[in-house]
């Protein structure tokens, strides 16, 4: 049976905290969402001054990261060089740069999304948060592996 690290409360809230940091650092009104990888919402933080709609872009940025197993600006900039037909894609909603993938060991466990300012700095928000010491340092280790069985309950 293959095995697979999963965000745990703790990582997604060292995650936002290094996402609002580099908001904070640039005086950003953003809000943060956090997902897991198939796409489920663990975290939404709107900082002061963030505009209402921005709580609703955010999670669909990290949602379409996550499922699409890329960064949501790579959708974006399929549709402005010509493939609008990618918008009618199910599901993935947040076709925005500012949501990105955490991986780990080649692994999606899961995605930022940031929303609330140009689309680049929303992008370097959750990236910062991606790629901050706290997630360079996750290993399997560090993240609690999922476990599923059919044979025995989980314990």
């Amino acid at each position: 049976m293959k095995q697979k690290a999963v965000l745990t409360l703790d990582d997604v809230k060292r995650i936002a905290a290094a996402s609002e940091a580099e908001a904070l650092k640039h005086q950003w009104a953003v809000c943060i969402a956090i997902v897991d990888d198939g796409g489920h919402l663990l975290w939404l933080q709107r900082l002061d001054g963030a505009a209402p709609l921005s709580s609703h872009i955010a999670p669909a940025k990290a949602r379409t990261a996550a499922i699409g197993r890329r960064e949501s600006r790579i959708y974006e900039e399929m549709i402005n060089q010509g493939r609008t037909s990618f918008l009618s894609v199910p599901v993935a909603d947040g076709l925005l740069e500012g949501g990105v993938p955490v991986m780990v060991d080649g692994q999606c466990i899961g995605a930022v999304g940031v929303s609330g300012v140009k689309s680049a700095e929303d992008a370097l928000a959750a990236e910062n948060a991606e790629r901050s010491d706290i997630i360079r340092r996750f290993t399997r280790d560090h993240l609690a592996p999922a476990r599923a069985s059919c044979s025995s309950p989980p314990e």
